[in-house]
């Protein structure tokens, strides 16, 4: 799913998961549990706090995405800046409880439309780190 807003798109990508909003509160904001599904962190879950996501790099990337920590409200929201390769944008997570368990949305937005190949491969990366997201929370109590 796609929203445009003032020039700039956001991918949007909407789960839900038969775990409870605070198990995967964890999974978002615990460095060793977001390394198993997203990439080596120094994620610290409060407003203010920088920290980066690091991958190993490949051709014209150095593999790191730098960080800043915009919302904390557990375990509802989580907003964070993502800047990469001239992406500037923010990743927002919100969790919302239902009957079976928790309803995910992941929002990135700030796609200018000269980064039409950012915005794909974000959906892509995003859609694969969701299933490895899911695999981590059904391992884990």
């Amino acid at each position: 799913m796609s929203e445009t807003h003032a020039e700039t798109q956001t991918l949007v990508i909407e789960r839900d998961m038969p775990h409870a909003p605070e198990k995967v509160w964890r999974a978002l904001t615990q460095p060793a549990l977001i390394a198993e599904w997203l990439m080596r962190n120094d994620l610290e879950p409060r407003v203010g706090r920088k920290f980066a996501f690091r991958a190993d790099p490949v051709p014209n990337w150095n593999g790191v995405i730098d960080c800043e920590m915009l919302e904390v409200e557990p375990p509802a929201r989580l907003a964070y800046t993502w800047s990469s390769m001239g992406l500037e944008s923010v990743v927002t997570w919100t969790l919302t409880p239902t009957q079976a368990g928790t309803h995910v949305r992941m929002e990135q937005s700030g796609f200018r439309p000269d980064q039409k190949a950012n915005y794909q491969g974000a959906n892509y990366g995003w859609r694969n780190f969701l299933a490895k997201l899911e695999e981590v929370l059904a391992s884990f109590d």
